[in-house]
């Protein structure tokens, strides 16, 4: 997800509660603009050095996901192969030897980028450096693929136990149907079962290149001396060859998966996004915070500001509901996610839903835009707070913007977000529009398809 450009997106469920606990937190502020260098080979170089911070965050990002992949699940795989890779000429997980650093190893596979960052004290980041480096360039071997292969197939396990995720790669298979978009991001058992070294290494090969990999460096890191350790370590990989990326066609569909003993019926309702960090993106941001979330057990639950979260509240028709805007690289997804124990409204839920989403494109007021756009901003920057977060927007926003976009250049953006704009791109993205459901559980309350279709365009 408060939100982070990290991940292109405010998160599935936003939580309420993190607004509350930090009510006099301030928008940290870029203490010097983001510097980058750009090598021979492409690779991008970026930092925003603070040199109080006493951590340092160093990592690379690549522009490489499940999106990239000729068999699903390959992206996760070898992010997870790699960081168990023996170091070169000590028989210890490169994991490990980032223990010894005192420092702290993350990664992670989206559908649109990879990343392996490590965060630890700013004399220790020329040695993360070297880690990371072995991590992106050494080819997986046979065995550490069968180490792998449990633990990725135990993370499906936990995948398939966690119904909100479930739901959200049901809805990305239907609503973009025979695209790399449409498959889930970890994989199925029967691909993780069957993947070889040989199939990683060709996908290491192909999108582990110069020009896909920006080397992102936060906190107590110099510029100079992080391009120095990039030409050594990363100067000898091969720029990529050009990749022809076509747009995802989004498909009006339905899945349901009907299961009546399960206490909670969980939905997502969405339409076509626009592309992250575009200008109709930051729209939809402003849009998602109108339409709000809400949860059952807050103490405020009752007074939130949003109109659908008031009516919701008022008869019981959730525990609770989050709007979502989803943003890729030249597409995304604009819904709500909702769980219910109240089976036999979830029919009003929808037609409610809906009541909002129309007053989006014809009589949404100011007073309304300018509480959403100050919500916006809050969850864009507030969190901008640690070396970790920094690095990722950074990283994040060049493999998909091409710059980072300084807080002040987020603000001004939003800032200047009307009535009149979201009017505009409510009709161009939600009025009369097609439109995806995903339903689990006790989902025999909800509107049949053809009717939620057919109220994206409630006469107005």
């Amino acid at each position: 997800m408060a939100s982070r450009l990290l991940s292109n997106t405010f998160p599935v469920k936003a939580s309420l509660t993190k607004q509350f606990v930090r009510p006099l937190a301030t928008a940290a502020k870029q203490a010097v603009a983001t510097r980058t260098t750009v090598l021979p080979n492409g690779l991008t170089v970026a930092t925003e050095e603070n040199s109080q911070a006493g951590a340092a965050t160093v990592g690379v990002w690549i522009d490489a996901g499940s999106r990239s992949e000729n068999v699903n699940g390959t992206a996760s795989f070898l992010e997870n192969a790699a960081v168990k890779l023996t170091h070169k000429e000590k028989k210890k997980s490169q994991a490990s030897a980032f223990e010894k650093l005192g420092g702290i190893l993350r990664s992670n596979t989206t559908r649109d980028q990879t990343f392996f960052a490590a965060k630890t004290l700013g004399a220790n980041a020329a040695a993360s450096v070297e880690i990371i480096s072995n991590i992106i360039q050494t080819p997986v071997s046979s065995s550490a693929v069968a180490a792998s292969r449990a633990d990725v197939l135990k993370q499906l396990a936990e995948i398939d136990s966690n119904h909100e995720q479930v739901v959200f790669d049901h809805l990305y298979a239907t609503a973009f149907q025979g695209s790399s978009l449409s498959r889930p991001t970890a994989g199925v058992p029967e691909s993780v079962e069957s993947v070889t070294a040989e199939e990683l290494a060709a996908y290491q090969k192909t999108n582990y290149a110069a020009d896909r990999m920006v080397l992102v460096g936060s906190g107590d890191i110099s510029h100079e001396a992080l391009v120095k350790l990039a030409e050594q370590h990363f100067g000898a990989i091969n720029p990529g060859q050009a990749v022809e990326s076509k747009k995802p066609y989004f498909t009006g569909s339905e899945i349901r998966l009907r299961d009546d003993l399960m206490p909670q019926a969980r939905v997502a309702i969405a339409v076509e996004g626009a592309a992250a960090l575009s200008e109709d993106y930051f729209n939809l941001l402003v849009m998602q915070a109108v339409i709000g979330s809400w949860d059952r057990t807050l103490g405020a639950a009752a007074h939130l500001s949003s109109r659908l979260s008031t009516i919701v509240n008022k008869n019981h028709l959730a525990n609770s509901f989050a709007s979502f805007t989803k943003g890729h690289k030249d597409t995304g997804l604009f819904g709500i996610y909702f769980e219910s124990e109240n089976r036999e409204q979830i029919d009003d839920f929808v037609h409610f839903l809906q009541n909002e989403w129309v007053r989006l494109s014809t009589s949404v007021t100011a007073g309304e835009i300018e509480r959403a756009k100050q919500q916006v901003k809050a969850g864009l920057l507030l969190n901008l707070d640690t070396t970790c977060s920094i690095a990722g927007d950074i990283g994040s926003q060049i493999l998909t913007n091409g710059k980072r976009l300084t807080g002040d250049e987020i603000k001004s953006t939003i800032n200047k977000i009307t009535a009149a704009d979201v009017r505009r791109t409510a009709n161009k993205y939600l009025w009369d529009q097609e439109v995806a459901v995903v339903g689990l559980g006790p989902i025999e309350g909800l509107t049949d398809y053809n009717r939620v279709r057919g109220n994206m365009a409630y006469n107005r």
